[in-house]
């Protein structure tokens, strides 16, 4: 196991991935400019975080599997675990987390949690495979995380948008020390387009149980980002106040409702793989104008 990161190279990105929860440590055109957020303390250490076994918040910060219980963080346990690079190219790495004493004993399964990270021309490919590799029923939720730069580089001024492909306003779900409120919310899309700013996230991240299977990030003209999501039906936005980056965060899963119980198997769109099986889970981004 080496702690070394791994840099990914083309003729139109270039990317560094850290063992440390097969996390993105920087994601730049070729003309330098950077597109991933830098991890500064003063407004969020992470980067682009994978989320598993549970995304977002446990009601009490306690999950149950049966009559197991045990504490667990926001987000799960992977962002903070060491990977072992398992395969890498010049434009590919793969990324494997496998079970240990530790981790059943705050969740009790088997598994294998790869994560690729692939450049193709101007776009950068994500995935993830989780197998239950056990004999039980393994019952979990699945995301990511990465943040992007505000502004984009060489936007200037110019003011963002999220623009959703479906053209939709998807309802969104308000937090409750971390935890969704059930009642749904009339969201801030008009038409698909969402003008990030400031006032947006007073309250904390905008959730959106179901929110779109692609969306571009950046100024209405000029450069931008264009995203693709596999698999992840439910979406989140977030920017601290102040934060020069804003997370796009494509999710299967989403924190406990108030009032939940701890059972991972209840939480919302939970997913169940039987033994020997697996899910797939991935997004793209890609450099637009």
């Amino acid at each position: 196991m080496t702690d070394a990161h791994i840099s990914l190279r083309n003729d139109a990105l270039s990317l560094s991935v850290a063992p440390l929860g097969a996390e993105m440590q920087f994601l730049r055109t070729a003309a330098g400019g950077d597109l991933l957020w830098h991890g500064d303390a003063a407004f969020w250490t992470g980067r682009a975080p994978v989320l598993f076994p549970i995304v977002g918040r446990a009601v009490g910060d306690t999950i149950a599997v049966g009559d197991h219980s045990a504490p667990m963080p926001q987000h799960g346990f992977a962002r903070r675990s060491t990977f072992m690079l398992e395969a890498q190219t010049d434009t590919m790495c793969c990324h494997l987390l496998r079970d240990t004493e530790d981790s059943r004993a705050v969740y009790p399964f088997a598994f294998d949690l790869r994560i690729t990270h692939r450049l193709e021309g101007a776009t950068l490919h994500v995935t993830a495979q989780v197998t239950n590799t056990g004999s039980r029923d393994m019952p979990f939720g699945f995301g990511f995380h990465p943040a992007f730069c505000w502004p984009l580089p060489h936007a200037d001024t110019a003011p963002h948008h999220v623009t959703l492909a479906s053209g939709g306003a998807p309802d969104m779900r308000g937090l409750e020390d971390g935890l969704l409120r059930r009642a749904p919310l009339t969201g801030p899309f008009m038409d698909g387009d969402l003008e990030i700013k400031e006032a947006l996230f007073k309250d904390g991240a905008l959730v959106f149980p179901n929110g779109s299977d692609a969306l571009r990030y950046g100024p209405k003209n000029g450069a931008s980002l264009a995203f693709a999501f596999h698999k992840l039906p439910d979406l989140a936005l977030w920017r601290p106040v102040g934060a020069p980056f804003l997370c796009i965060e494509p999710w299967h899963g989403t924190a406990s409702y108030v009032g939940d119980g701890p059972q991972i198997a209840q939480r919302p769109n939970s997913i169940t793989l039987p033994p020997d099986a697996s899910s797939e889970f991935g997004y793209s981004v890609s450099v637009a104008r």
